[in-house]
């Protein structure tokens, strides 16, 4: 049994806790978050210890790995802390939303030697996983574009937005990964837009709520990213890999998978599941065990620090391209 602490009780953190405290092949040992009614109230609820100094937690010897979900500008100094003691390490993404200083946390991640895995979750939802073995079993030949949706319920509160990076740092670095991921190649030239289309407010933060991206890489394999904070109908969350034999798509997750047909209708569904927890909830327990696995195995992580990197890298492209309203090459 792998012994685990989970540092950080927000969202994130109570998902990644309710998980391990779940598994079967882990332990929840202690849950760490500097507001002590949050760390306490999710403690008792999953019956394990809690404390409100995360360092103090990663120095315990009956904690074999951490998983961080943080803040972000804490995920580098916690990470790194955390390997030195000898820990395994899940961590959030992004690394940071600096390239230089995550460059530089990718250095001391990779001198380390101790196992470390970036959490983009998305990897692992069932639909995509077998998009990507499809992909690699030849089922499409040759991939020539990847189309990606990705549209929230909602804008997230502006405290939140001030603090995210924008919303390429934040929104898309999950579609940047999945970009690379379903391409099989990494993107070399980026081209993209981006509008205040939901919330005049977010301008004001200077961020967009509704964006493109259209990226290309060396050997001419296409990527359309269209994003949006807004969807009237629910988690709109769709891929597209088109091939030289064929296309594989994925498609909406619903509560439920009847259809109805009435004098008003036909073929009517219930609306898309309503946010990201909901809709990628198998997907925070794949990534989990995925994790578990690798430790436990001394195998290879499936996602790695140099991904984050990458990804950001497409993200720092993205703004660019908006400051030069022109493509831009990926540095």
């Amino acid at each position: 049994m792998l012994k685990v602490a989970v540092l950080g009780a927000g969202r994130i953190g109570q998902i990644h806790a309710a998980n391990v405290a779940a598994s079967a092949q882990a332990e929840l040992v202690v849950v760490a978050d500097p507001v002590e009614a949050t760390a306490s109230s999710t403690a008792q609820k999953l019956n394990c210890e809690f404390s409100v100094d995360p360092y103090a937690v990663i120095g315990r010897s009956d904690v074999d790995a951490v998983v961080i979900g943080t803040p972000t500008d804490t995920h580098v100094p916690l990470t790194l802390v955390a390997l030195k003691a000898g820990k395994a390490v899940l961590c959030e993404k992004p690394l940071d939303l600096d390239q230089d200083k995550a460059n530089a946390a990718i250095v001391e991640i990779e001198k380390s030697g101790r196992p470390f895995m970036l959490a983009f979750n998305r990897r692992f939802d069932p639909s995509a996983s077998e998009i990507k073995r499809a992909i690699e079993a030849g089922e499409i030949g040759d991939v020539r574009q990847v189309i990606i949706t990705s549209r929230d319920p909602s804008p997230p509160p502006a405290d939140y937005i001030r603090r995210s990076g924008g919303i390429f740092k934040d929104m898309l670095i999950h579609d940047f990964d999945m970009a690379r991921w379903l391409l099989g190649e990494e993107p070399v030239e980026v081209f993209a837009m981006g509008n205040c289309l939901v919330d005049r407010d977010i301008a004001q933060l200077n961020d967009y709520d509704t964006t493109m991206v259209i990226m290309r890489t060396a050997s001419g394999k296409q990527c359309h990213i269209n994003t949006c904070r807004h969807a009237s109908y629910g988690h709109d969350q769709r891929i597209e890999v088109f091939g030289s034999k064929g296309m594989l798509q994925n498609g909406h997750v619903r509560p439920h998978t009847v259809h109805r047909f009435n004098d008003s209708s036909t073929d009517a569904q219930a609306p898309l599941l309503n946010f990201f927890l909901e809709r990628y909830k198998q997907a925070y327990e794949l990534e989990l065990d995925a994790f578990i696995e690798a430790v436990e195995t001394g195998s290879k992580m499936p996602v790695g620090a140099d991904d984050g990197r990458k990804a950001l890298a497409l993200a720092e492209a993205a703004l660019k391209s908006l400051e030069k309203r022109a493509g831009v090459l990926v540095d």
